[in-house]
């Protein structure tokens, strides 16, 4: 496809590059969880401050109601600015949950949660994966039980990122009989600091700590904050799906873009051969790729489609490319991948590019959805 930018974007583009350069963080982003958290909510509150926040969210939430290309340009900029990581402790909140509620929740869920997520007062984590059903989330066994005006849940998650940074998560349960599958799920607002809520951090291979176990012991949740109605939770996690798997892709191409061309320019000599070259060009051309296909989602946004099946296409190319990329990374930099005292943590990126094609379903599962819904094959 091709891209013409109006003078309007133009504009817009000159004013956010002048703000980000003028304000980003000049100091990297602590390792300490108390530091992280800190960090995390300052810098969004400091875009929040400025109008930077909800680009494309409604007004009437605190957003900006500006357009979905604004929102692009927003996150092209953002990274040629090589501002803090895109996905720190708020970005959760801002590309699954409060997406989620702008087009599912109830208008008390939406006015209370919106404004806070964007001022970076809430930070969200998602319970989803379980030990036994991470990409068969039709077969989640953690239990939730209608009490009154509550909801009693009972169970485990996995692999939930920063939970131990949130305060609040979006949570899938089973409500329905325990063979109903996806036809007895329910979408929940979880308040984390609730009675029974235990959250232990997993130390990650690349010896950060990223995800955590969360056990829930008989917590209470309010019935107003079940998202879409009881046993309406497939539907409404299709929706979520959706934003993460396109949308939410969006500023993490835009900062592998900008990682990649580093990484061509970088002080280290390069291999004298031409297999680097080659693959620096293959790389090169495979951002290109994607970025083509990211214009073509946000305008089929601008026309107002949600977010579906070809979120997957956006999700499968970019996982599989930053592991690529990364893998590159190790090739040209070799033994100095190792030394955490580099502007950039070569090694840690690559051990942590091994869940990309695993986290918002692996890539089985995303060649299954393209196949099935878009390219219309058998199952």
């Amino acid at each position: 496809m091709e891209y013409r930018e109006s003078i309007e974007d133009g504009r817009f583009r000159e004013e956010v590059r002048e703000w980000l350069h003028a304000n980003r963080p000049k100091e990297r982003r602590p390792d300490s969880f108390d530091e992280q958290r800190a960090f995390d909510r300052a810098w969004q509150q400091a875009k929040f401050d400025a109008g930077w926040a909800g680009i494309s969210w409604p007004k009437a939430y605190g957003g900006r109601g500006l357009s979905p290309i604004q929102q692009l340009i927003w996150c092209e900029e953002y990274a040629l600015a090589h501002c803090p990581t895109v996905s720190d402790s708020c970005w959760l909140a801002q590309n699954h949950a409060g997406p989620t509620l702008i087009a599912r929740g109830s208008e008390t869920q939406r006015s209370f949660h919106l404004p806070r997520i964007l001022s970076g007062a809430e930070a969200w984590c998602q319970g989803f994966s379980e030990p036994n059903a991470g990409s068969d989330l039709a077969s989640l066994r953690t239990r939730g039980t209608v009490d009154g005006d509550s909801l009693i849940v009972s169970g485990q998650k996995i692999w939930t990122t920063y939970a131990h940074l949130a305060d609040y998560q979006e949570l899938l349960v089973r409500t329905g009989s325990p063979d109903s599958r996806h036809r007895g799920l329910t979408w929940v607002i979880c308040d984390l600091r609730s009675a029974g809520i235990d959250i232990r951090p997993i130390r990650a291979l690349d010896g950060r700590y990223h995800n955590c176990e969360v056990f829930y012991d008989n917590v209470r949740i309010p019935l107003s904050n079940v998202v879409g109605g009881i046993d309406d939770g497939w539907s409404v996690a299709m929706t979520t799906f959706g934003f993460e798997r396109g949308p939410a892709t969006f500023g993490l191409l835009c900062q592998l873009a900008v990682e990649l061309e580093d990484l061509i320019a970088g002080d280290r000599p390069h291999p004298e051969d031409d297999e680097i070259a080659f693959r620096f060009g293959v790389a090169r051309a495979q951002v290109q790729a994607i970025r083509a296909l990211m214009y073509q989602m946000v305008s089929a946004d601008e026309r107002g489609a949600e977010p579906g099946a070809e979120g997957s296409l956006m999700r499968l190319a970019f996982s599989e490319l930053r592991q690529s990329v990364l893998r590159l990374a190790m090739d040209v930099h070799g033994p100095f991948c190792l030394n955490r005292s580099e502007s950039r943590y070569w090694i840690g990126e690559y051990l942590d590019s091994f869940a990309e094609t695993i986290q918002g379903g692996t890539s089985e599962i995303q060649r299954s959805i393209i196949g099935e819904r878009l390219l219309g094959l058998p199952r």
